[in-house]
């Protein structure tokens, strides 16, 4: 394990996930500005370091409905509003911070299509790419003010998403911060016996069956159960992941060091994997 997360400091390319619930203060539902500052230095720190960094980002929805005060979105118009009003505040927030530390920004936002079309999906590739090679951070979310599929069934608060782009742009590590500390045998909320897994080196039908009905938090939509399928598009396509505890993002670096914080599965390849028919085929 340690060969495995030692090898961490050499990757080029990163990719990193943050949910609703890591961005916004439990109490009131706005925004942890500490938070999300310590989040921008820990990527730009990063690129200082001559690596390509992106983020995938969630936050939209819940933003928008702190906006205009409205409790839960509970209609699917609603969820749309609400995503338009909060991913304009986000990524102006976002702008201004990454600004503080000298870097550019720029805004993608995905839907299903994007992937499963392939000059969609030839197109994101070069966007990415073209950003990437003028040292601009591309900030990455659901466009779920155009799009209804995933606001239910496939992205699951984006940890599907981040997988898909570390697909699309051949990245070698994906991060995902989550409101918990990495894979375990059953839900550690509701299950006090739950064990620890710090390493996963192949994803089995036994190992993917235990994310099968655990959930997220109330403000997130990502249970475990996505965060495997994540684990499969990102460790087929070639990138190791870790799941890891967002409440100190500070663990953004610590693991790049090589250090023992959450779940690691190990990169395995497989030529024969098509991640966006796979994607296609989710939930069909």
């Amino acid at each position: 394990m340690e060969e495995l997360r030692s090898k961490l400091k050499n990757k080029k390319r990163v990719v990193v996930k943050i949910g609703s619930s890591s961005l916004q203060h439990k109490e009131t539902g706005d925004l942890d500005y500490i938070k999300m500052d310590i989040l921008v230095r820990e990527l730009c720190n990063i690129r200082n370091m001559g690596k390509d960094v992106i983020l995938v980002t969630s936050g939209a929805i819940a933003c928008g409905r702190r906006a205009v005060n409205l409790g839960k979105a509970s209609s699917i118009s609603q969820k749309q509003a609400c995503a338009a009003i909060g991913q304009a505040r986000l990524m102006t927030t976002y702008q201004h911070i990454f600004s503080e530390y000298n870097h550019q920004t720029a805004q993608i936002l995905m839907t299903r299509n994007t992937i499963v079309q392939e000059l969609n999906r030839i197109n994101a590739q070069n966007t990415f790419n073209e950003l990437l090679s003028m040292g601009i951070i591309p900030i990455v979310n659901e466009n779920d003010t155009i799009s209804t599929f995933e606001l239910d069934e496939v992205v699951g608060d984006n940890d599907t998403l981040s997988a898909i782009v570390t697909a699309l742009t051949d990245a070698d590590l994906l991060i995902l911060l989550s409101d918990i500390d990495g894979l375990f045998t059953d839900d550690p909320r509701q299950n006090p016996n739950a064990k620890f897994i710090q390493q996963v080196d192949e994803l089995t039908d036994e190992l993917i069956s235990m994310g099968k009905g655990t959930t997220g938090s109330s403000v997130g939509t990502g249970g475990m159960e996505t965060k495997l399928t994540a684990a499969k598009i990102a460790t087929y396509s070639g990138a190791d992941m870790v799941i890891a505890n967002g409440k100190d993002v500070r663990v953004i670096h610590r693991i790049m060091e090589g250090r023992n914080y959450g779940t690691i599965f190990k990169a395995n390849r497989n030529p024969d994997f098509n991640f966006a028919e796979f994607v296609d085929n989710l939930h069909k």
